[in-house]
């Protein structure tokens, strides 16, 4: 198994089949490289879980600057479109593939002063499906969770009253990545799937 972010450290791994891959995928030429280095160390890329992204907020559309709407288009969507469009085509070769992507809720319920962040997951949503489709002919599948806000310690340091036993836990994400990933989730493909926890 292999982890690629931007921080990631051996060190911070006891299990010695995991390899850690520090590198910065908004960038194209590095997504690669990546790629390469991760093939080369495992023979094959047999499931993409992207789980890269980040949020910003707090700004009308007409107060919001380049580099907060670049920055959202960054990491929820140019991150996963430099790495699929080279996990892709060994995917093809191998004739098998699973793709999972971590959206937003925001992506298909829009908010006030958060318009890069839910613009760039929308565009993900999307980017995903598109995969879905140009894939099917083989037994590829790209599906897109749509994620609630999640209990998280960033969460809830940011957002202190609120109440976290509404919102998503890891695990529950995790536990789907895995069954999507799975022989039993081969049927689901192209599909944007909403975990929202209790907070409806």
């Amino acid at each position: 198994m292999a982890g690629v972010a931007r921080n990631i450290s051996q060190d911070d791994f006891r299990d010695s089949a995991f390899f850690a891959f520090p590198a910065e995928i908004t960038n194209a030429d590095v997504a690669r490289k990546t790629v390469e280095a991760v093939v080369s160390q495992f023979g094959r890329i047999d499931v993409l879980a992207h789980l890269v992204g980040g949020f910003a907020g707090g700004k009308t559309v007409a107060q919001t600057d380049d580099a907060m709407f670049q920055s959202m288009l960054d990491l929820n969507l140019t991150s996963a479109f430099n790495i699929l469009r080279v996990v892709i085509p060994g995917m093809r070769q191998a004739k098998s593939g699973r793709i999972i992507a971590i959206g937003s809720r925001a992506a298909e319920e829009p908010a006030a002063t958060i318009a890069a962040y839910s613009a760039s997951k929308a565009a993900l949503v999307s980017l995903i499906r598109t995969v879905a489709l140009e894939n099917k002919d083989l037994p590829i599948t790209a599906n897109v969770i749509l994620a609630g806000t999640m209990d998280t310690p960033g969460n809830r340091k940011a957002m202190p009253k609120a109440d976290p036993s509404q919102w998503v836990q890891p695990a529950s994400i995790a536990s789907l990545i895995v069954w999507l990933a799975s022989d039993a989730g081969k049927d689901v493909n192209g599909a944007a799937i909403p975990v929202y926890g209790r907070g409806l």
